[in-house]
This record gives structure tokens, sequence and C-alpha cells, in this order.
């Protein structure tokens, strides 16, 4: 894990869109830029805002980035707790509090999160027939607002309770996987002001991306061997 934090560089919170991102580069790299600041030009913040951007604007180095983040926030916490370790469940009360977790948390957001990812292949075969036809494209802007709908719901229900740390991994996976959805409808959307295919290989990588971290959240629950 690098030794700075790369939201914290761009100066954006870790929720921030690929947009977002892109904004605060660009801002950032204005601001540092040698014809901006002449002598007093910051050669080493400028590695570092570079270094941020190449990471965070690649669907697939943010996801990696972003998890070891989480594991590492999930390790420091840990560490923290175990100098009060009195304090934390043990026994039936820690088991009860992963199961409470599994069945509010987890279940109801793996759920939405396949209300948003499985129809997507139908949404993007029916509007390839003609991406320029209004009632294809009306059809596929309110499969967006919809899969906005479902994330809404994901994130406040993913919110709702801390996760236990034996299923830190379980968290760290869904969260990104919710980050990857969120950015993904974004580009979708910005296919649908200008058409540009770009945008529409860049949500369905992003939807691709988003399903190997579901795939992954389930996993470490069946190598867990926790019943849900």
């Amino acid at each position: 894990m690098p030794e700075h934090n790369h939201y914290q560089t761009l100066q954006i919170k870790p929720s921030a869109t690929l947009s977002e991102i892109k904004q605060a580069y660009r801002r950032l790299v204005k601001l540092c830029h040698p014809d901006v600041k002449g002598a007093k030009s910051d050669r080493h913040q400028i590695r570092e805002i570079n270094a941020a951007y190449e990471v965070l604007s690649d669907s697939h180095q943010r996801a990696n980035y972003d998890r070891k983040l989480f594991e590492q926030n999930e390790t420091r916490n840990h560490q923290q707790s175990n100098s009060n370790f009195s304090q934390r469940p043990t026994g039936q009360k820690a088991d009860d509090e992963v199961q409470r977790w599994l069945k509010q948390v987890y279940l109801p957001v793996n759920q939405l999160i396949a209300r948003i990812i499985n129809p997507l292949v139908a949404q993007i075969d029916a509007l390839s027939a003609d991406p320029f036809d209004d009632d294809l494209m009306t059809d596929f802007q309110m499969y967006l607002d919809d899969c906005r709908h479902y994330l809404n719901q994901a994130q406040k229900l993913f919110r709702s309770l801390p996760n236990p740390y034996i299923l830190a991994g379980t968290a760290a996976n869904l969260y990104y996987c919710l980050n990857q959805l969120g950015d993904a409808v974004e580009e979708f959307n910005f296919f649908t002001l200008n058409y540009d295919d770009n945008y529409l290989h860049s949500g369905q990588e992003m939807f691709r991306i988003a399903a190997g971290l579901k795939r992954e959240a389930q996993s470490s629950i069946k190598n867990s061997r926790l019943v849900v």
C-alpha cells in the first residue's frame, strides 16, 4: 500500500465518481503547473498527483487499490480494538452479530446488486438494434434510473450496520462493487447524452469488475463456512 492516500492527494472523497476524479486532477494539475507557480512548482507534488490519477482513473487499478485501502483501515481498527479487547463481542454475541449483518446487510445488498447487474445484457442487446431509436433509448434511461434507485438503497443498507471484523473482506468486496456500479451508471449516462461507444464499453467493463467483486464476496462467505 502506498504511503500516500491517493484520494487525499487529489483532495476527493473515496466515493468520488470518475467524473469527479477527472475534474479534481485537471484542477490540481493546473494549479501546480510551472506556468502558474513558476519556480515554486513542486515536482514531487506533481508526480504524486499523476500517480494518484493513474490509479484512480483506471477501473481495475482503483478496485484493487480501494480493496487494499479498506483492508488496511480494517486492520488498523482491529489493532485499536485489541487495546481494549474486553469490549469486543465474543462467543454467541459475536456469532449473533455476524448473522445479523449477513441477514440485514449482505443478503439485501446482494439482491439489489443482482437487480442492477442481471438485466444489463438484455438492455444492451435491445439498445444495439438501433441506439438512435428514441423508444429504445428511453427504455435504457429508465433502466439507469432503476439502477440509481437500487444503488441508493444498497448504499444505505451497507451503512446501516458496522461489518464484523471476520467479514472485513466480504464487506470490502461489496463496498467496491457498489462503487464500480456507481461509476458504470455514470458512464452509461454519458453514452445516452452523446452516443460515444467508449462510454458504453467503459460501463460494461466496470459492470464486469463489479460482478467479479460480487462473486468474491460470496466466495469469502463460503470459505468462512458461514450460513446465510
